[in-house]
């Protein structure tokens, strides 16, 4: 039956962290279109700020909020939605769903769930049930006991027999699952888990099994089909989320094939899922059987790689048969030519590759296996497995053009092999290169004998290469087996212009197709393209007016994620609205900016310099934007412009003046404007002769990144040798930037954009922590709330200053200290930041879209006030620690956010605590463990005399139970885990007795192995909310001071919050 309401609520999935990451913008953008194409209101919860679905013109109201059961029951009661959709948010939305049934809430308020119904979610999220479900209807599950305590799960383990696998009910990403060899490792691991799932299942460890997944949808009347199916590189034992995943299944029998996905559409009718759903099979390579893993009654992840994949528009049409639409009744609108009734065809390979930043993580584990580490992934299309692997390397920007251009020698590659870290892919080619045999890599891997075999193959062209004469045919030969123009360079000791020069002058050139999800079958024109060379000829031709190119940003990494995924689709928008055609460049399927119908053309492709320029000259492009994909596209700039190739906004020469330390640096003094003594070094003796000069600490900034190291803080001359000489950084060919740092500085940055040299619009935006933390890792205020107004006069006089000097036109960003009105310039960048999105949505004005108009010249003067708002927002990181083993989950230098949430208030406070709630994490009711070293206890004194007075209780380690109680404030004793004496923090922290832990090490301390550490890593571990910066500590306090450890009672739109200070019509013209 159709759905007749007239409003309908759409929870969001919050902060990006593993596991749960862009894909939930992209389902959640489509399901907003969907709704709106029927005139339905659209009420959004979410309070990622970053997202493209959090735009004013995409849902019409909308929620910068926590998603808990308390708010959006305000947010029920307050809207009064006529029904609400579970399935577009990841598990979060799915979990809050469910929990807002229980409580009686949907039903209460007379709200329908639309699509899958929650009986149907249950049953496939509640393990126990799942299983018994699939039994009832004669389909095999492995062999599995479903327990609720760790007592259960020891007896399970011992009646199934080690190694068994375990996994958690109601969890995300695989989080809590895993193999498991003896009691002890069970013991351990179901403790941990069972802190935040209420079920676990031990079952059968299936090793060597191939895992391939299914995605269906299916309508209200029963009719289904599959959209894709899948077949994971990696065998059973690793997430599909860790693993290679190759579309469509390359070694599955089509009677194999036939019989998944006919039980594949007999689980969905069984369920009687409407909308869509995926499941997940192991299959024995040997005799064909087959177990179900699991099932997601939901978009996914694979959702959004199978919607990408197939271009069948997943999200949209499942949200379409959640209104009660049927397949039929569906417009296909991809091709415009055909209905959703039908199953895509491929005539290409799709393969996906996961990207990992573990190196980034001091002391994390680079294993991979059943939970998920990964924090992006590439997809890459060709007309071969080869050369659609080599592709995918190519994409995940680690240095790397295709496999034999992996820049670090991996030492022992057959143990990475056998025991696979994020490297084992170019561990096989190095095995491969040095002799090893695919039988070898088959009996350490249990890697189909197909998949490795092509990557052999790929090896025998790289030695042909090396040894013989760069002939046509051994050229086309390569690129076809998805070979770089530089790799080709390196091994034929050319240069990569070189090879191209002889590519064209060959007429070798890849040629465009497009995906149309008919294999061609029917006569369909669409805008979805990716480039072979495995083909004669192009399925289009050259857009007639000239378009120009928006580079994105790539796979999601540590440092780069939605946010310039948002900044690229606001381009595109942009650029459409001033009647410009644009085509989009990406390789990330999690992203909105690669749908369909966001852009005139959209290239699933390479973000480097040979495919650009591939495209730009097949299209006769009029210009290309860099500036808003983050430092992926930027770093193209100065080699296109080189190249001949026309950019639009800031001219390439200012971008290398503001990115070379050294000519920005003379431009500042040239300014006469103030910035952190700083040199770059080429030997250990002139760090430290520099470091003795200038004085300690001094942050170090390795020219390059070598596994992994990255900056640091060094507060002595032991410290300073420490990071130089372990992590051999510093010589004549790699020098080292050694600079002050500046302590008990404010930090300050200012997003802006600019027209020939002049601001057209800039935002202040504060720190709360002190400098060095990094700027994507700090919590960001607007308007700043602590800073003089000395500091910020200055601040925009620099800041005019560097803006005229370096001609800027278009987006930037500008980082600053400040102490005592003493003003410093950290760094420009002449980009888009990642906090763009926040200063766009926070002051009512779209920076992209005035930055997009100032690049082309067609800028509208007006006035803009982004420093007199009456509400306060706030920024706050989410972090993923939880899911590194091994991880010192301790804010620095270095970046280590996944993702990041936002939330407005009426002050500082309330603001905070919304976001600090939007993270998913749970306010302490009375209990806080206090651990902090001599230098912080005095600041902290004040608020935890105020909390004692309201009745909190406090937990302490020796140095701060003995300062609390000088000072008076009463606390409960516990031994360090290191003294292995009784209270011990360890039985505390497992026994969940505090509610939060305030630990605050020494500056040069959080680098350690120390108690500290020890404390940190079981907060994590038991997902107990953490604090380990005095700013913060202090703010959270404050927060709990003011509402006595509730949550703010009064729930704001992000639209009653912006029509106080932009009029609503015009922040909706801004910011669309």
């Amino acid at each position: 039956m159709r759905f007749s309401g007239k409003k309908v609520l759409l929870l969001g999935s919050g902060g990006l962290r593993i596991g749960q990451a862009g894909e939930f913008d992209y389902s959640g953008s489509q399901a907003i279109k969907a709704l709106k194409e029927e005139g339905i209101h659209v009420v959004l919860a979410n309070p990622n700020i970053a997202t493209v679905q959090t735009d004013a013109h995409m849902a019409d109201t909308l929620y910068l909020q926590p998603l808990n059961i308390e708010v959006i029951t305000q947010i029920i009661k307050k809207e009064k939605p006529d029904g609400i959709l579970l399935g577009f948010g990841g598990q979060t939305a799915l979990n809050l769903g469910l929990a807002l049934e229980k409580a009686g809430i949907l039903a209460e308020h007379h709200v329908e769930v639309l699509g899958t119904q929650v009986r149907s979610i249950q049953q496939t999220e509640d393990r126990d049930l799942f299983k018994q479900a699939l039994e009832s209807i004669g389909i095999h599950t492995p062999r599995s006991i479903c327990v609720t305590s760790v007592e259960a799960a020891l007896a399970a383990a011992e009646e199934i027999g080690y190694p068994i696998m375990m996994r958690s009910g109601f969890s995300l990403g695989g989080l809590g699952s895993g193999k498991i060899t003896n009691k002890g490792e069970l013991t351990r691991r179901a403790k941990e888990c069972f802190a935040t799932v209420p079920q676990i299942l031990i079952e059968e460890y299936l090793l060597g099994w191939k895992e391939f997944e299914y995605e269906i949808v299916r309508d209200a009347d029963g009719n289904a089909l599959t959209i894709c199916n899948m077949e994971n590189l990696d065998p059973m034992g690793i997430h599909t989320g860790e693993s290679i995943v190759v579309a469509p299944a390359q070694t599955l029998s089509n009677r194999d094939h036939q019989h998944l996905r006919n039980m594949s559409i007999a689980i969905a009718n069984h369920f009687t899922i409407v909308g869509e759903c995926n499941i997940q099979f192991a299959v024995n390579p040997e005799n064909g059987d087959y177990r179900v893993i699991e099932m997601n009654a939901r978009l996914s992840r694979s959702s959004a790689l199978a919607s990408k994949a197939t271009g069948y528009p997943l999200a949209f049409v499942a949200a379409k048969l959640g209104l009660g639409y049927l397949l039929h009744e569906i417009k296909n609108s991809v091709t415009q030519q055909t209905c959703a009734f039908f199953e895509p065809a491929l005539d290409y390979v799709v393969v996906k590759i996961p990207r990992w930043d573990t190196h980034k993580l001091k002391a994390a584990e680079r294993t991979i296996g059943t939970e998920m580490k990964s924090v992006g992934e590439v997809m890459s299309i060709g007309r071969s497995f080869p050369e659609s692997l080599q592709k995918a390397v190519g994409m995940l920007n680690i240095g790397a053009s295709c496999l034999s251009d992996y820049p670090h020698a991996i030492p022992d590659a057959k143990r990475e092999i056998e025991f696979p870290t994020d490297r084992r892919l170019f561990a096989l080619y190095q095995f491969f290169m040095s002799g090893g045999t695919v039988a070898e890599a088959q009996r350490l891997s249990n890697i189909n004998f197909w998949f490795l075999s092509h990557i052999h193959a790929i090896t025998e062209v790289e030695k042909r290469l090396a040894a013989e004469p760069l002939s046509p045919e051994l050229l086309l030969h390569a690129k076809r087996m998805g070979f770089s123009d530089r790799a080709i360079g390196k091994l034929t000791k050319q240069s990569e212009e070189d090879v191209r020069m002889l590519r064209l002058s060959k007429q070798i050139v890849p040629y465009v197709k497009q995906i149309d999800t008919l294999a061609g079958e029917f006569a369909a024109q669409t805008n979805y393209l990716y480039l072979t060379y495995h083909a004669a000829e192009h399925d289009i031709e050259a857009t007639p007016e000239r378009p120009i190119l928006v580079l994105g940003s790539g796979p999601y990494s540590i440092g780069s994620s939605v946010e310039f995924d948002w900044c690229a689709v606001n381009t595109s928008r942009s650029l459409r609205e001033l009647g410009k055609k644009s085509i989009l460049i990406n390789s990330n399927p999690e992203t909105v900016s690669t749908d369909y119908d966001e852009s005139d053309r959209l290239y699933f492709e390479q973000l480097t310099l040979e495919r650009v320029r591939d495209i730009a000259d097949f299209e006769k492009a009029a210009g290309i934007i860099v500036s808003v994909g983050g430092q992926v596209a930027n770093n193209l700039a100065l080699p296109l412009a080189k190249t001949g190739y026309q950019l639009l906004g800031t001219s390439a020469q200012s971008i290398d003046n503001a990115e070379d330390r050294e000519k920005f640096s003379a431009l500042l003094n040239q300014l006469n404007i103030d910035q952190p003594a700083w040199q770059r070094v080429t030997s250990l003796e002139n760090a430290k002769q520099f470091a003795e000069m200038i004085g300690y600490p001094v942050l170090i900034r390795p020219s390059y990144i070598l596994s992994g190291s990255a900056m640091n803080v060094a507060y002595d001359e032991r410290s300073l040798e420490q990071y130089l000489l372990e992590a051999s950084l510093v010589s004549s060919e790699h020098p080292v930037v050694i600079s002050k740092f500046i302590l008990d500085a404010k930090e300050l940055e200012v997003d802006g954009v600019a027209d020939r040299g002049k601001i057209i619009i800039d935002a202040i935006a504060e720190h709360v922590e002190n400098a060095g933390i990094h700027s994507g890792d700090a919590t960001l205020v607007i308007p700043p709330q602590r800073l003089y107004l000395e500091t910020i006069r200055k601040t925009k006089k620099i800041t005019s200053q560097i803006v005229e000097a370096l001609k800027i036109t278009g987006p930037f960003n500008i980082q600053f200290i400040a102490k005592n009105n003493f003003i410093q310039v950290i760094e420009c960048n002449l980009r888009a930041s990642r906090s763009f999105p926040f200063v766009s949505k926070v002051t009512g004005y779209n920076f992209i879209n005035i930055a997009t108009r100032a690049m082309l010249g067609q800028h509208k003067p007006m006035i803009y006030e982004t420093l007199e708002l009456d509400y306060v927002a706030v920024k706050v990181p989410q972090f993923s620690y939880h899911r590194l083993k091994g991880a010192n989950p301790v804010a620095n230098v270095e970046m280590a956010s996944t993702g990041e949430v936002a939330c407005l208030g009426e002050n500082l406070y309330e603001a905070y605590l919304r976001a600090w709630l939007a993270t998913e994490q749970a306010l302490p009711e009375k209990r806080i463990l206090v651990s902090i070293a001599d230098v912080h206890k005095a600041k902290l004194l004040p608020y935890l005399l105020q909390l004692e007075e309201q009745g909190w209780v406090f937990y302490s380690t020796s140095g701060t139970h003995a300062f609390l109680s000088k000072n008076g404030i009463g606390s409960y004793f516990v031994h360090k885990a290191s003294e292995k004496s009784e209270p011990n923090i360890q039985t505390l922290i497992a026994q969940r007795k505090a509610e939060l832990i305030i630990n605050l090490p020494t500056a040069n301390g959080i680098n350690t192995l120390t108690d500290g550490y020890m404390i940190r890593r079981m907060a994590v571990d038991h997902h107990i909310p953490l604090i380990t910066n005095l700013q913060i500590a202090q703010i959270m306090l404050q927060c709990l001071i003011d509402f006595k450890g509730k949550t703010p009672e009064t729930v704001l739109s992000w639209q009653e919050y912006i029509q106080r200070h932009v009029p609503y019509q015009q922040s909706i013209r801004m910011i669309a």
